[in-house]
């Protein structure tokens, strides 16, 4: 379920300002999306995995409170990463 770690190193690379920059909030919250996806794919097979399904929640507030941080202190790279995660329809 971990995402692997060329996974990340790519997720960085798309998103980050360079190869180090794991701790901005665009690649927190793009780090997060892949593994909200993941665990999505996962609990739509296994219904019943509560301790998953609460670690899937727990990523979700994560993720929009790093969104609503980003709204509130800069809504251009707000826009920008919801645009290239398709977060909102």
């Amino acid at each position: 379920m971990a995402l692997t770690k060329d996974v990340k190193e790519q997720i960085i690379k798309k998103f980050g300002k360079d190869e180090k920059d794991t701790g901005s909030v665009e690649v927190q919250v793009a780090i997060l999306t892949e593994e909200i996806n993941t665990l999505t794919e996962h609990l739509k097979t296994h219904i019943h995995d509560f301790h998953s399904k609460r670690g899937l929640l727990m990523k979700v507030g994560k993720r929009r409170n790093l969104l609503d941080y980003l709204k509130k202190h800069d809504v251009v790279r707000y826009r920008e990463i919801i645009k290239k995660l398709g977060l909102r329809k």
